[in-house]
């Protein structure tokens, strides 16, 4: 568990400050608001881009309407600059996510944004279904679950729509397009993260 601890506390200590959040609250909705009017990417103003969204940055971009999920895209892994990572995510939440047809432009008064600023996915070692149950931390935990070339995740925020952790395995079982109960029966690799949420 001390790493565990260790990784909660990775957040905090390099947290946004709300000019920046701002700045890519504004990013994520002027993208999106591009992309679903064809129109070209908005030129990014280098002089508000400070050292944090310059640097590698992973993120997901969940669009809701009323509370209603409409739209949610991200990467585990940072692989280019935050603001970028968040410009191209709220791009892929409207117009990507399979789940859903593309955002429409009557919908954009409609849509709200929330960013999700991730943590490097950690290794969770446990030894059976009882303990990754124990050890999993509602409300603060991302978790990701891996079964050879098969992987899901579910934010932080899930845990307030299903807050017990064996429904929460089950549901990002089914979500990894596996049995629910896999998790039970096979020891799958079980990563967490932190998130740093904030929104509309």
């Amino acid at each position: 568990m001390d790493s565990m601890e260790k990784g909660a506390n990775m957040m905090p200590e390099q947290t946004l400050s709300d000019e920046e959040q701002r700045i890519l609250r504004r990013l994520a909705r002027q993208a999106l608001e591009a992309a679903v009017h064809k129109l070209p990417m908005p030129q990014i103003d280098t002089n508000e881009m400070t050292s944090r969204l310059q640097e590698l940055g992973a993120s997901f971009v969940t669009l809701t309407i009323q509370g209603m999920l409409r739209g949610c895209v991200g990467t585990l892994e940072p692989y280019q600059s935050l603001a970028d990572d968040v410009r191209e995510h709220a791009v892929a939440s409207g117009l990507q996510d399979y789940r859903f047809p593309p955002v429409r432009a009557e919908e954009l008064n409609l849509i709200e944004i929330e960013i999700s600023r991730l943590t490097l996915p950690q290794p969770l070692m446990y030894t059976t279904p009882e303990t990754l149950v124990e050890m999993l931390r509602p409300g603060i935990d991302g978790v990701v679950l891996r079964d050879g070339m098969r992987r899901a995740t579910f934010l932080p925020q899930v845990w307030e729509k299903l807050p017990d952790p064996v429904e929460f395995l089950e549901h990002l079982c089914a979500k990894m397009g596996v049995d629910p109960g896999l998790w039970r029966r096979k020891k799958l690799e079980v990563l967490v993260y932190q998130v740093e949420e904030f929104h509309e």
